[in-house]
């Protein structure tokens, strides 16, 4: 097995996927650029989590829970959660229901996992937010 981090990588033209690889605990990169926090990427665009509205849920959640009143990218038909290197990040239940509230398919997983499956989303398709630490 290779010592290489985990990772995707879908050969194309313009349209091609995403690659991401979780490097280790607290550190992405996504298409060659390295980021040490949480990140949120809005058809193909790479931003910083601004979790802060979210911290007066921490106390309930024993973490800073993903919440409806963060900036998610809502446009596309899915949205794909990395949870953490350990898969802890807490997700409320308002942020399932405005999924479904949508017809958005909601997809938590890990976060390392997550990146696999930017692979098979077309870049300008991709809404995402990928939680780097626990």
């Amino acid at each position: 097995m290779s010592d290489a981090p985990v990772g995707v990588y879908v050969s194309g033209n313009g349209k091609q996927s995403m690659k991401a690889n979780l490097l280790g605990f607290g550190e992405v990169e996504v298409n060659g650029e390295r980021y040490d926090h949480d990140i949120v990427i809005d058809a193909g665009n790479v931003k910083k989590r601004k979790k802060g509205v979210s911290k007066c849920f921490r106390d309930k959640y024993g973490h800073t829970p993903l919440s409806a009143k963060e900036d998610i990218p809502w446009g596309g038909d899915q949205l794909i959660v990395g949870t953490g290197v350990y898969g802890n990040l807490p997700i409320m239940p308002t942020v399932e229901a405005e999924a479904k509230r949508r017809g958005i398919k909601l997809i938590a997983v890990p976060t390392e996992q997550a990146c696999r499956l930017l692979s098979s989303v077309k870049r300008r398709k991709t809404h995402a937010v990928l939680h780097v630490t626990c």
